[in-house]
């Protein structure tokens, strides 16, 4: 006869391997991300979430099994990152809250505890959508009632079972899944979770928790999707070319057939004097030799992919948010702030504006919730303001707001620009509540665009886009795709100017020289010569422009 309960060590060993089967899948997690957009990291918050639970389970030697799905659910909230994280560690939470008081627990109170969680997840969330972990782990819970017979093993298989069936159907349930022909993510890491579970239930041993693909008695688990043999082309090589003459279509062309021949993910976009080079080659002194013909080579990165493959979830305290030194003590201010942001420009022009603390993240680079309740700690004033200025740290900074004895206030800022405009409009002499009124109100007043590039093939409004593309944003969705990096960039801004404004700032990124960035401005300018253009340095990863118009 099989299991008919489970205690604390079992549930320990559920956690670890629960954990290391997600973490294992992370990549390929973040490969279902429906937008092209580079912000693919579901899988790896996931992974980072999960990993904080079972450290904190794994600390523990009791046969008390609430005790450990408390330890469980207090590293999750601690560790949460984004907003796929963030649902993860309230279901973490309401499994934890449905086996209170329980020192071993029977089929019926497992599924009790798991339609808890899938209460408190679905609480958590302010406008539940369908088709998203939610329906998944609601689904884990339904699947657990229906559950016959005592043996929990045979049980969990018939739960992980159904709901992988719900899962299938989530393309139905959103149009996006449908378009972009693959599951949710989110639901399918939470199954994944727990067929790792299934098989600690009966781990022989002790597991070892698992920092990274490859690990320890993991090398024969790592999917294939994930194998290096996969990787074709080992070097992901970027590089400016800067000409003294104008460079040629001919040229251009030329070059592009050259990295084509010689690997592919082939990106060559820019103008005249300036051309941005990205390619995943073998070779990258050879694709190198050949781009020194048209002129001086900048901003040379070469990535070794291979070896990033085998480190992709290190956990290490590298990833800790990077602050400010510490206010020095004395009286408390009545007001102080802290501020994600990517790039060192960014960062520097918040500090400029009165930010007190930073946490160096944004998009792909979600700080947990635990990395937030830190900087605002560090913070000496009486009420700490959060900008988070990205949509997928929203949560987590509402949830590091529980992890601190500091009266926090979120301003849900989810772009870079809404960010700065609280910052300029904070009135040191108006009351909190003023300020926060303020803020809220002015960050819907605040139009965003963003050039980045397309991080996948996919089809968007019914066109398709190749990886590689330019991607134009306009207040998160896409607009419009092309080829040319300035040419996407200026239609962008036009398109937003004509919606009127007085002020448009310009934030350049990583990869794009001040000659670019100042040639743009100059041709957006003479467009409309009525406008104030303000352009800053913003050093930023993954944006080549961040516009905004006031």
């Amino acid at each position: 006869m099989g299991l008919v309960t489970i205690d604390g060590k079992i549930l320990r060993k559920m956690m670890i391997c629960g954990a290391n089967e997600l973490t294992r899948n992370s990549r390929v997690l973040d490969a279902l991300n429906v937008f092209p957009v580079p912000d693919g990291d579901t899988g790896v918050n996931m992974a980072h979430t999960v990993q904080a639970a079972a450290r904190e389970a794994a600390k523990l030697n009791t046969p008390n099994i609430y005790d450990v799905a408390k330890a469980a659910s207090n590293g999750a909230l601690r560790g949460a990152r984004g907003n796929s994280g963030v649902i993860l560690s309230q279901l973490f939470r309401g499994f934890a809250k449905g086996l209170e008081g329980k020192s071993v627990a029977n089929d019926k109170e497992l599924a009790n505890a798991l339609a808890e969680s899938a209460k408190m997840a679905y609480r958590a969330v302010m406008k539940p959508k369908e088709g998203t972990i939610l329906t998944i782990a609601r689904a884990l819970g339904d699947y657990a009632q229906e559950a016959e017979g005592t043996d929990l093993e045979q049980s969990l298989q018939f739960v992980i079972k159904g709901a992988n069936t719900v899962l299938d159907e989530t393309p139905s349930m959103l149009p996006e899944l449908k378009q972009a022909g693959v599951v949710d993510a989110g639901g399918k890491g939470l199954l994944h979770f727990y067929e790792g579970a299934l098989a600690g239930m009966t781990f022989v041993g002790e597991p070892v928790l698992e920092t990274q693909s490859g690990d320890a008695g993991a090398s024969n688990l790592v999917p294939a999707a994930l194998s290096d043999a996969n990787i074709k082309f080992a070097y992901c090589t970027e590089f400016l070319i800067e000409a003294e003459k104008p460079i040629t279509e001919k040229q251009s062309a030329s070059l592009q057939d050259f990295l084509s021949a010689n690997g592919d993910s082939v990106v060559v976009v820019g103008d005249e004097g300036v051309v941005k080079v990205h390619v995943h080659t073998n070779h990258p002194g050879k694709v190198m030799e050949r781009a020194i013909g048209i002129g001086q080579l900048t901003n040379i990165k070469i990535d070794n992919m291979r070896y990033q493959h085998t480190n992709l979830l290190e956990f290490s305290t590298s990833q800790a948010p990077q602050l400010l030194p510490p206010v020095p003590q004395g009286p408390p201010k009545e007001i102080g702030f802290v501020a994600v942001v990517a790039g060192t420009g960014l960062r520097d022009v918040f500090v400029d504006l009165g930010a007190d603390s930073i946490i160096e993240g944004g998009q792909t680079m979600n700080p947990s919730a635990d990395d937030i309740a830190q900087a605002i700690g560090r913070v000496n004033a009486k009420h700490v303001i959060v900008l988070p200025n990205n949509k997928n740290i929203i949560l987590a900074a509402e949830q590091a707001a529980l992890l601190t004895d500091k009266k926090v206030h979120v301003v849900p800022t989810r772009f870079i620009p809404q960010g700065v405009a609280c910052l300029l409009n904070f009135m040191d002499s108006n009351s909190l509540e003023e300020n926060l009124a303020s803020m809220n109100d002015i960050i819907s007043g605040i139009q965003t665009g963003q050039v980045t590039f397309a991080a996948r093939d996919t089809v968007v409004n019914g066109k398709d886009v190749q990886e590689g593309d330019i991607l134009c944003l306009y207040n998160g969705e896409i607009i419009s795709t092309g080829k040319d990096l300035q040419e996407s960039a200026k239609s962008l801004a036009d398109y937003m100017l004509a919606k009127g404004g007085d002020v448009f700032s310009v934030y350049y990124g990583e990869g794009i020289s001040e000659a670019q960035a100042t040639k743009l401005c100059d041709t957006i300018q003479a467009n409309n010569p009525s406008i104030e253009i303000l352009p800053y340095d913003g050093k930023q990863p993954l944006y080549y422009y961040i516009f905004s118009v006031e």
